[in-house]
Order: structure tokens, then C-alpha cells, then sequence
């Protein structure tokens, strides 16, 4: 965004001195929401981020707000979400992901009906705009999947352990 001629403000719990670096300034997350025009979600989904964007958030937001989500679906409630965008506080909105996408994305439902309402209401509004988790699907970030792949089994091949361990807990 700094290429474009923005202001970058951040919200972060652990502020990364690279996004300093390259001009972001962090703030506290009322401020965030108040003073951004584009709000875009770049969080890991934890006890602390779940449903970060509710309707207490969305009260905080400047009207006509951009509000991307390319993190984890369970970080925005999509319920408030869709109120933002009939109210108006929400201009436009776009999902990279979605809290029950497991049913939805990578399937085609051309000859079928969307079982799930609330992804069925997304739809229907002109400025929101849904892509099916494909925000990761660039060369830079499928590179770095293969190299961190690599040195997880090469690294657990020499030492018996992982780099990168996988939590059985994340994945029940």
C-alpha cells in the first residue's frame, strides 16, 4: 500500500521493525479502525483473534470502509459483517476465506444449492467479492511452502524433531 502513496498503520501484539522499516506506524486497533479506508487482515486465527471483526469493530469503522480478509475465515463475523454492508459502514468487502469454507470452496455447485445461508446472503451483495482461498496461490508464497516443507523433513531426518512442528491440537 505504501507503493500506492498510503498512510500504513498496523495493529499487531508483537510490531515487526521490517514493517516499521518500511514505513507503517502501529497504532492501537480502535484507532486502526477508525482512520482506516481499507482495513486487510493479515492474522493468525487464536482464542484472541476469533471474530476480531464484530459488530462492536464495525461501530468503530469510517463509513464506506474496505474490509479484506485473506487471514483466517473465524477472524471477522460474518453475521456483523453482512449488517456493516446493508448499514453501509462496510463499502466493500473481500473474502479470501470464509469460517465454513471446508463445505464450499474447491467443489463446483453450478448444478446444486448452496446449503449455507449465510454465504448465500455474500453473494447477493455487488461489492463483495469472494475468491476462494486462493491469496496463496502466488509463486513467492508456494517457494516458500516448498522451502520450509524441505527443511521441516530434512531437518527431522538429521535430528529426529521438525523445525516447524505440526500441533496435533490444531489439527483435531
Amino acid at each position: 500500500m505504501r507503493g500506492f502513496g498510503c498512510n500504513v498503520l498496523a495493529h499487531d501484539p508483537y510490531p515487526n521493525p521490517e514493517c516499521v522499516a518500511a514505513g507503517a506506524h502501529y497504532v492501537t486497533l480502535p484507532e486502526l479502525l477508525g482512520s482506516s479506508d481499507i482495513i486487510s487482515m493479515h492474522c493468525p486465527l487464536t482464542p484472541q483473534t476469533q471474530y476480531l471483526i464484530n459488530d462492536n469493530a464495525i461501530k468503530l469503522m469510517k463509513h464506506g470502509v474496505m474490509l479484506l480478509n485473506i487471514s483466517r475465515g473465524a477472524v471477522i463475523y460474518t453475521r456483523a459483517v453482512i449488517r456493516g454492508l446493508k448499514s453501509g459502514v462496510i463499502g466493500s468487502l473481500g473474502l479470501d476465506v470464509y469460517e465454513e469454507e471446508d463445505s464450499l470452496f474447491f467443489r463446483d455447485f453450478s448444478n446444486s444449492v448452496i446449503r449455507d445461508d449465510v454465504f448465500a446472503r455474500l453473494l447477493t451483495f455487488p461489492n463483495v467479492l469472494i475468491t476462494g482461498h486462493q491469496a496463496f496461490f502466488t509463486h513467492e508464497a508456494l517457494s516458500e511452502i516448498a522451502k520450509k516443507t524441505i527443511e521441516n523433513v530434512t531437518t527431522f531426518e538429521k535430528t529426529g524433531s521438525a523445525t516447524y512442528p505440526i500441533s496435533v491440537e490444531r489439527l483435531a
